[in-house]
């Protein structure tokens, strides 16, 4: 059971996909939010389902958006991968790190990526993204933690390196911040579906040719361990994304040229779906 949303910017409608087929699931939600996740959607979705609640639809044609509407906050992990620590030159840290992107970056999975005026370095990052189910608040334990879990998706968390960590003082919410820099999608899936988030395989690809092969086993700190951190620091609200982190082979690394208009991008989490976005320029 996937969920994802479709039609045009703003004007997404719910849809739930099982066994390759569409289901409207506007009788059931207005749409996939924190109000939906909170209420145990997914449960309810499966339920309407089979009572034949949720009709057939086609949904050809359609842009696929965000699979969760916009988010109260998007929250990241940096350097959660000890080789990509590493290829940016830090030592793996002991906590997470956590810095801040601007809700309105997320987008479809199939939206062009903008490089921002003056850029120079604008990079790719495939990442498991976490989506907040129950609110997260000073939580005791990890089991806590993966209850607040509604499900997974797959995040690219778009960076341009000068704007991060060329300007005084590091300036990483600016380096994230600029527009399109979140697709997400085309999937999310429930945790009921995906019980492990730690065996999921993720790559990227620039122009079809592959930059990032890893696994999320390889994480520093898993997806329990990072939502029971975080909420000793802030509240998690139902809805709100969480990046977890990206592996080495990003551009930052020296290994790669950096993004330019008309490249394409490619990023995957083996289960939850591939994107595939054209860059173009702001």
């Amino acid at each position: 059971m996937k969920f994802l949303r479709v039609g045009p910017p703003g004007e997404e409608r719910p849809v739930l996909l099982e066994d390759g087929r569409y289901h409207d699931l506007k009788p059931l939600t207005a749409d996939i939010d924190g109000r939906f996740l909170e209420q145990d959607g997914p449960r309810q979705a499966r339920i309407a389902l089979d009572s034949g609640e949720l009709p057939e639809i086609d949904i050809a044609g359609n842009r696929i958006g965000a699979p969760i509407a916009r988010p109260g906050a998007v929250l990241c992990i940096g350097q959660n991968y000890a080789a990509h620590a590493a290829e940016s030159g830090d030592e793996p840290p002991s906590e997470p790190i956590l810095f801040h992107k601007s809700p309105n970056t997320v987008v479809g999975p199939y939206d062009d990526i903008l490089i921002p005026r003056s850029s120079t370095k604008t990079d790719w990052e495939v990442e498991l993204g976490v989506v907040i189910g129950k609110r997260a608040r000073y939580l005791e334990s990890l089991r806590d933690a993966r209850a607040c879990v509604a499900g997974y998706v797959t995040s690219n968390d778009v960076s341009e390196r000068a704007f991060q960590i060329g300007r005084p003082g590091g300036q990483w919410d600016k380096g994230k911040s600029c527009e399109t820099f979140n697709p997400v999608g085309p999937w999310f899936v429930p945790v009921q579906e995906l019980p492990d988030p730690q065996v999921l395989e993720l790559r990227s690809w620039v122009n079809d040719g592959l930059r990032q092969d890893s696994k999320t086993a390889d994480m520093i700190l898993t997806v329990d361990e990072i939502i029971w951190h975080l909420s000793q620091f802030l509240v998690l609200e139902p809805g709100d994304l969480v990046n977890t982190g990206t592996p080495q082979g990003v551009a930052l690394s020296g290994r790669f040229p950096y993004l330019r208009e008309g490249d394409v991008v490619e990023v995957e989490v083996v289960g939850l779906g591939r994107q595939r976005n054209v860059c173009g320029q702001a």
